[in-house]
């Protein structure tokens, strides 16, 4: 069957269409995304504007109709840490819902912590033991561990790309007193959630990043993916090390240039990589691998099983 998926993010509303069978890997068959930005249209207590909610309702009438024009069995909408936490959130999605004739549904930090860690370990097999996840999103940073398809916990802080380029980076480029503050805030959430969270989970036997932040960090500073398998090389902490005060130094008009890095990303990619090498510090992390699939495929194999009669809960909750 072929199935689509919205996925209303921070940065992004993404629409990924895939052929999919139980027992078989989803086949990718259309992807594309319209960019938002959403910490830019948040009001000073959180509301998303009306032009961010004009934006929303544009992206995703848009992507409804890439749907309806290639034509799927079934399709699945969700939002995520800008909408959740959004005050305004409930009405910014029953509006998009009624103007573009699709129901959506909201993901809490948890659901994306455990769906994605589901995508994760399909890809890398039972072989991989112990995860330790990290996933960078615009709003949120879940951090997620466990032996399992799903965490034996999950967090999900308010530490992503976006949001920690508006709240501390607002600058471009950002002065280093601000990137010493958001270095500061971070190591101190992680280090709580690592201290009472994380204190006693066994040591990971691979530790994982997603995300389109990630990807393009990997990217970056690993070099292009393997021709053959699309995978990207491991990412390592001196890696991130020695090219952030590179990015530091770049407006982000530049930054969009460098390999890797999309335009939609050159605004937030430098929080991104502080954020991600502080993560690896607190939680003691040389080198982690950057897995191609993440929450939207994650959502597909739920589905998948659902299909396949194995029990699975739907892929939305």
């Amino acid at each position: 069957m072929r199935l689509g998926v919205i996925d209303i993010g921070s940065n992004t509303v993404h629409l990924l269409v895939v052929d999919a069978h139980p027992g078989a890997s989803p086949v990718p068959y259309h992807s594309q995304r319209s960019i938002l930005r959403l910490m830019r249209y948040l009001d000073d207590e959180g509301n998303i504007t009306a032009e961010g909610e004009q934006l929303i309702i544009g992206a995703v009438r848009e992507a409804v109709a890439k749907v309806a024009q290639i034509g799927v069995d079934d399709l699945i909408a969700t939002a995520t840490s800008a909408i959740r936490e959004a005050p305004n959130g409930e009405q910014v999605l029953a509006a998009a819902e009624q103007a573009a004739g699709v129901r959506l549904q909201v993901l809490s930090g948890e659901d994306e912590a455990r769906i994605t860690m589901l995508a994760v370990r399909r890809w890398l097999g039972w072989s991989a033991g112990e995860i330790l996840l990290f996933d960078i999103g615009g709003g949120s940073f879940e951090v997620a561990q466990g032996a399992d398809e799903y965490p034996d916990v999950s967090l999900s802080l308010p530490l992503g790309a976006g949001r920690t380029t508006i709240n501390f980076l607002r600058e471009d480029p950002p002065p280093r007193e601000a990137v010493s503050l958001l270095r500061a805030h971070a190591r101190a959430v992680f280090t709580e959630a690592r201290n009472t969270m994380f204190a006693d989970r066994p040591a990971p036997t691979r530790v994982v990043g997603t995300s389109k932040t990630i990807r393009s960090l990997g990217r970056l500073i690993g070099g292009p993916p393997d021709p053959v398998t699309g995978e990207l090389a491991p990412l390592h902490y001196a890696g991130l090390r020695e090219w952030e005060p590179t990015l530091r130094e770049m407006p982000s008009s530049v930054r969009q240039y460098l390999p890797g890095i999309t335009p939609e990303r050159g605004y937030q990619i430098l929080a991104g990589a502080i954020v991600l090498r502080t993560a690896m510090k607190v939680f003691e992390v040389d080198t982690l691998d950057v897995s191609p699939w993440a929450l939207r495929e994650g959502i597909v194999l739920r589905y998948i099983d659902l299909l396949d009669g194995s029990g699975a809960t739907p892929p939305l909750v």
